[in-house]
């Protein structure tokens, strides 16, 4: 039979992701409360006989049960039910109890709000007050705290209400609000930073204006150092610290997800604690270390500015790529907080070397050669070093180039050849193929290296080539089929319609291989350019007129402003084509 304590046991949820702490009630508690008041013992209970039907017996009809059958009828004792009745009369507005008087629910609003913000400076005050008044005997101003961490939770009702958020940043209580994440009391202090989380989470329900408000405002009372300064003192062997770390990490998330707030906050002195929070050796990877390589991620892939940052001032390329080496033969547990936390990492590495400086400080901390030696014996690690390498090697520029050339210097022709002409998945198809791109994009022409490149492709009676063509033609019949579809559609709609429609038809054109297609199409031409065996073979195959429109499409798609580079050496492909 299944347990009362079975019955109230709080669900499983999944670490990292619930901001906010649910109470749940203590079942063995309200278990007890409830006592039987029925007088029978064990004693009483005659010996079963064989004819005795399983159960108990049931009551009579039309009677009211008595007091102590407390499991028949409604399932309550009389003095339950009357307990029951009175909390709905409370919840009830309309239902007045035995007085005549009606409860009538709080109205959250700039009264509410006012009062509030007086009574929160007074609690603010007092405590103040008799802290310094009675330095030495925290026995008198105890009582003052616990007041004021009572008061600090009833902003928690502000985050239901976001409409009142600008009224809230005007007033002083958000400098008192902040000013507590200093408070020598480390509890008062973890109390503001729970509530400073709850109003910036992503589940409030707030306007991208009034949003703006109250960060500005926070940020405007010095929350940043407060905090750092903060983390500095919390000891994370404490559950309550360790509740802190959680709520500061919430608050970073948060103000994280845009790049103009995200480079307010993505000082050194953030960027760099994170890095050290996650250079701590843990036995068992806890929720704040996975928490702290999630909001690094976070920052870094809102702004170009911190991941140069991370690069070039904290040498944090060279950590992100020693936390990983862990993983070049290791998998984590899957599902794991571990798991997550490794995936964060990657993430988190992968923003960083889009930028030039980040595919410099990868060379040099020998990213590439891990990258491979996990291409060819990791498991979990595999498709994400694949995919860190496509984001390595690509981009404009001499950085992209110093990839390309330190792949070929470490053997890894071989590596992603060979990943190549197995049945790779489609992410590994995509990845492996911008690898490609990129060494036929950015390796010198005259270069060893380039050579390399080409005489891998057309080794073997061009069998890599070969494969490059069955796979243009799949994806070129897929993209085709909804290329006809999007056609017969634009024929029925308006030419309003039409054009509201584009990001929709783009998005269904991507999702049936349309950047796969793009890719191979690039790639291919380079290899026609250069070699005229590849030229004739993909000729006859038919596929010639089919790439030269594909790269027409990418010309015309491009930025006029932007994308230079890549405008001519779309440009050059093309006249090699003709």
């Amino acid at each position: 039979m299944t347990s009362v304590d079975d019955l109230f046991r709080k669900p499983g949820l999944p670490s990292g992701n619930l901001k906010r702490k649910l109470e749940v009630p203590d079942a063995e508690r309200a278990y007890k409360a409830t006592k039987l008041s029925t007088e029978t013992t064990v004693e009483d209970v005659p010996e079963e006989e064989d004819d005795l039907e399983a159960g108990p017996e049931l009551p009579p009809d039309d009677e009211e049960a008595e007091d102590g059958d407390r499991f028949f009828g409604g399932g309550v004792t009389k003095s339950s039910a009357a307990a029951l009745d009175y909390l709905d009369q409370q919840q009830d507005s309309n239902n007045p109890n035995d007085d005549g008087e009606t409860y009538t629910a709080e109205k959250i609003d700039s009264s509410w709000l006012r009062r509030l913000a007086v009574t929160f400076e007074k609690k603010v005050t007092k405590n103040a007050e008799q802290r310094a008044r009675y330095e030495a005997e925290p026995q008198k101003f105890v009582a003052s705290e616990a007041d004021l961490d009572a008061e600090i939770k009833s902003w928690s009702l502000l985050a239901e209400h976001p409409e009142l958020f600008a009224e809230f940043a005007g007033s002083g209580s958000v400098g008192l609000l902040v000013g507590l994440v200093g408070h020598e009391n480390t509890d008062i202090a973890i109390a503001a930073l729970e509530i400073l989380a709850e109003l910036l989470d992503e589940d409030v329900d707030a306007e991208p204006e009034q949003w703006e408000v109250l960060v500005g405002a926070l940020l405007e009372a010095d929350l940043l150092d407060l905090m750092m300064s903060n983390l500095a003192r919390l000891d994370e062997s404490i559950e309550s610290d360790r509740s802190g770390v959680y709520h500061t990490l919430s608050i970073l998330e948060s103000l994280g997800g845009q790049q103009t707030t995200a480079e307010r906050i993505g000082t050194e002195k953030v960027l760099t604690w994170l890095c050290r929070r996650l250079e701590k050796t843990e036995k068992i990877t806890t929720q704040n270390k996975q928490y702290a390589a999630e909001v690094l991620q976070v920052l870094l892939q809102s702004s170009p500015l911190l991941r140069n940052r991370l690069s070039l001032d904290i040498d944090g390329v060279d950590l992100l790529c020693q936390l990983l080496a862990t993983y070049r033969k290791r998998d984590p547990k899957k599902d794991s907080t571990e798991e997550e936390f490794a995936e964060n990492v990657f993430d988190a590495l992968t923003c960083t070397v889009d930028e030039p400086s980040g595919k410099i400080k990868f060379v040099e901390a020998e990213g590439v050669e891990l990258a491979l030696l996990m291409l060819r014996e990791g498991g979990f690690s595999k498709g994400r070093a694949l995919r860190l390498l496509d984001h390595a090697c690509g981009g404009p520029g001499a950085a992209g180039q110093v990839v390309c050339e330190k792949v070929i210097d470490a053997a890894g022709l071989k590596t992603i050849f060979s990943m190549f002409m197995k049945k790779p998945d489609s992410a590994t198809t995509e990845h492996l193929l911008g690898i490609f791109s990129s060494l036929l994009r950015l390796l010198p022409g005259d270069s060893g290296a380039r050579i390399r490149v080409l005489a891998k492709f057309t080794e073997k009676n061009n069998e890599k080539v070969s494969k490059l063509m069955t796979l243009r033609q799949d994806h070129a019949r897929r993209v085709g089929v909804v290329d006809n579809e999007i056609h017969s559609e634009r024929e029925e709609l308006g030419a309003e319609e039409v054009e509201g429609r584009e990001d929709e038809y783009l998005s269904r054109r991507l999702d049936a291989g349309l950047y796969v297609l793009q890719t191979l199409d690039v790639v291919l031409a380079w290899l026609v350019a250069e070699d005229s065996g590849v030229k004739s073979l993909v000729s006859d195959g038919g596929n010639l007129e089919g790439i030269r429109r594909s790269l027409q499409e990418q010309l015309d798609g491009l930025d006029e402003e932007g994308d230079g580079e890549v405008r001519d050496m779309l440009g050059t492909l093309l006249e090699f084509l003709k």
